[in-house]
């Protein structure tokens, strides 16, 4: 790989910096070799990191020149997206470990996409991770994997984890980013909310981290077949979103896949609200007026 440390210099974002790479390396391959890329950029090695309490980390000198990525051992998607935030941690040189010559991340720090106002350790892990998917997950590269997707389905999902090898979180996160869709997945551990991802034009999702999946969720009634998509079903849209009165509803659909440990994705697709007629709207309107007013 061509790709050095010295066109990377005054790239600090992890938009740019992985601008300049695809830059200098417009035939990167499918998955991404984030080893070699590694290997090019300073980092002189991947050692395991044997400890319950972090998932990956990173030994560097005083100057940044080069390091060593600390990763767990697991799932090879879960590690290279662990070996890819490290290295986004090493090339970005604003971001300031918390023990010289040292970061340590834990699992929820790789799970991070929003952080607390002021709070620079966050930022930093959120910054990490957005390097991992970009870097993983070439944003020309992923259109064009998804050029041949056409309705939302989770399979896509699957396929993407597949061919980009990364996790089914991470291809989630990025499929509800690029798909032209109105699209959200949920993430679930144990019956209850952990994580909502939904693209820019999908609404608020009224269920809260930590709240049960409403139950009248596909997810509480279709068959939990382990690594098995459901078919794609219609639900009531207020048990994700807030339908505001007056309002025609928009249609919403679900589709689930159920993961072992007790862990699901819901995906909700929300289809787009049918023009009314003039003569619809007219006797709506009337509909409601004698409802306000009281008249019969």
């Amino acid at each position: 790989m061509p790709i050095s440390r010295l066109e990377l210099a005054d790239a600090s974002s992890p938009e740019a910096l992985v601008k300049r790479i695809l830059q200098a390396e417009p035939n990167l391959p499918v998955p991404v070799p984030i080893q070699e890329l590694c290997a090019r950029l300073g980092i002189l090695g991947v050692e395991d990191l044997d400890t319950d309490d972090f998932e990956g980390g990173l030994v560097t000198d005083a100057k940044r020149s080069e390091a060593i990525i600390l990763a767990k051992r697991g799932g090879e998607p879960r590690r290279r997206f662990t070996i890819a935030h490290e290295l986004g941690h090493f090339l970005m040189a604003h971001h300031v470990p918390d023990q010289p010559g040292r970061f340590l991340c834990k699992s929820s720090d790789l799970l991070r996409h929003t952080a607390k106002a002021g709070d620079q350790r966050q930022l930093r892990e959120v910054e990490a991770n957005r390097f991992a998917s970009l870097v993983l997950m070439p944003p020309h590269l992923l259109r064009e994997a998804m050029a041949a997707f056409r309705e939302s389905d989770l399979q896509h999902v699957l396929a993407l984890a597949r061919d980009f090898a990364v996790g089914k979180e991470a291809a989630a996160r990025a499929y509800v980013q690029y798909h032209p869709e109105r699209i959200a997945v949920v993430v679930v551990g144990n019956g209850r909310v952990q994580r909502c991802y939904r693209s820019l034009s999908f609404p608020d999702i009224i269920c809260a981290v930590g709240s049960p999946v409403p139950t009248g969720s596909l997810y509480r009634s279709a068959p939990p077949r382990p690594n098995s998509a459901s078919d794609i079903a219609a639900c009531s849209p207020d048990l994700w979103i807030n339908v505001k009165r007056d309002l025609r509803a928009p249609g919403l659909s679900e589709q689930v896949y159920f993961q072992p440990n007790g862990f699901a994705m819901i995906l909700l697709c929300l289809e787009p609200v049918p023009e009314e007629s003039a003569a619809e709207r007219r006797l709506d309107e009337g509909w409601r007026h004698r409802f306000h007013s009281g008249r019969r």
